[in-house]
C-alpha cells in the first residue's frame, strides 16, 4: 500500500512540475505600445462607417477578426442601440473575408470594407478615427494639477516614461471629498490578449470605487469592461475606442454621506463621460469595489491601477469640490 502511494505521490509530483514549466515557458501575448510596429492587424483594426451604419473591426492575433456591425452609425455616435451583429473572419492574402448568415460576405481591404447579403450590395464602408472631445481639456482656475508631464511629485509609486507619460500602479498622496476630474489614458494593443488580460487597470475614486480602464473595442459594455464600475455597473454605452488611441474620462464625483453615529445616510453618486458620452448619469455607487478602501466620512486617493498591463496616463487634473 506504502508502495502504491509513493508512486502515486512521484506522478503528481512529476504532472505538477511539468504543468509549472509549461506554465513558465508559455510567451506572453505580444504587446504593442507604438502604432508604427503594431503591423498590418492593427492597420486594418478600427472603426469604419457609411450612410446605413457603422462598423468596428476587432484584430484577434493569428489572422482572426471580428466584425461588430451597427445600423445608424457608432456607439455613441448615430447607433440607435438595437441593432448589433458580430460576424467573424480571416485574413485571406490581402484582404480579411467576414462571413454570416443570410449571404452576408464582407471583403476588407485598404481602408475599405466592401459588403454583401442577400438584400444586395456591395456596400461601401470607409475608415474614420474618432477624437474625444474632451482630449486636451485646459485644467480650469482653482484645478489641482496632478499630472502634466513634467514630473510625478503628486503620486505614490509614480513613474514618468521617457514620453513624459505616467504608468499605471500609483495613487495621489493628496486625498480628494467631492471633485470634477479629467484623466486621459493609453491602452496597448494586445491582439492575442483575452478579457482582463487586455490592457488592465483601473481609476479608482477616493480609493474605493474602480472605473475599469480595459481594451474592450467592439465588446457588449459589461460591468467589468472599460467604463464599467466594476462588478456593480455597466456603462450605458461601450465607448471605448481602438487601443493605442488616446482616450478620457471625466468624473463629478461626490462622496457618500455619514451621520453623527458613523452610519451611511447616502451612497457616493457619479456622472461620467467616456470620450465625452455619459455613460454613468449620477450613478449612486453601492459600496467600495474589489480592493477599495472601507467607506468612511474620510476623503481619499486617486488611483491608477496597476494588473501588470503597460496601460499609462497624462493630462490628469481635479478641481475640488
Amino acid at each position: 500500500m506504502e508502495r502504491v502511494s509513493m508512486q502515486w505521490l512521484a506522478l503528481i509530483t512529476f504532472t505538477l512540475a511539468t504543468t509549472i514549466s509549461a506554465a513558465e515557458s508559455k510567451p506572453e501575448p505580444a504587446t504593442y505600445l507604438d502604432p508604427a510596429t503594431a503591423g498590418q492587424d492593427f492597420v486594418d483594426q478600427g472603426e469604419y462607417v457609411n450612410d446605413w451604419g457603422g462598423a468596428q473591426v476587432i484584430a484577434l492575433g493569428k489572422d482572426e477578426f471580428r466584425i461588430v456591425t451597427y445600423q445608424g452609425g457608432l456607439p455613441g455616435d448615430g447607433w440607435n442601440g438595437e441593432y448589433r451583429q458580430v460576424n467573424s473572419g480571416r485574413r485571406q492574402g490581402n484582404k480579411i473575408v467576414f462571413t454570416g448568415e443570410n449571404g452576408y460576405r464582407a471583403e476588407l481591404a485598404a481602408g475599405k470594407i466592401m459588403i454583401t447579403n442577400d438584400s444586395g450590395g456591395p456596400y461601401t464602408m470607409e475608415k474614420t478615427e474618432r477624437r474625444s472631445p474632451t482630449l486636451g481639456a485646459e485644467p480650469p482656475p482653482g484645478a489641482v494639477i496632478l499630472f502634466d508631464g513634467k514630473n510625478v511629485d503628486a503620486w505614490e509609486g509614480g513613474h514618468l516614461d521617457e514620453r513624459g507619460l505616467i504608468a499605471a500602479g500609483c495613487k495621489t498622496k493628496q486625498s480628494f471629498n467631492a471633485f470634477s476630474a479629467h484623466f486621459e489614458f493609453l491602452l496597448p494593443f494586445k491582439p492575442l490578449g483575452r478579457g482582463q488580460g487586455r490592457g488592465n487597470s483601473g481609476v479608482y475614486l477616493q480609493d474605493r470605487y474602480e472605473v475599469q480602464v480595459l481594451d474592450s473595442f467592439g465588446l457588449t459594455g459589461e460591468n467589468n469592461e472599460c467604463g464599467g464600475i466594476y462588478s456593480q455597473a455597466k456603462p450605458l454605452v461601450n465607448m471605448c475606442y481602438p487601443p493605442l488611441t488616446w482616450q478620457t474620462y471625466d468624473i463629478e464625483f461626490s462622496p457618500a454621506a455619514f451621520d453623527a453615529s458613523g452610519k451611511k445616510t447616502q451612497n457616493s453618486v457619479a456622472t461620467i463621460k467616456h470620450n465625452g458620452v455619459t455613460i454613468h448619469d449620477h450613478l449612486a455607487l453601492k459600496g467600495p469595489t474589489g480592493g477599495g478602501k472601507k467607506e468612511d466620512a474620510s476623503g481619499g486617493a486617486l488611483q491608477l491601477q496597476g494588473h501588470g498591463n503597460p496601460v499609462f496616463y497624462r493630462n490628469i487634473w481635479v478641481v475640488p469640490k
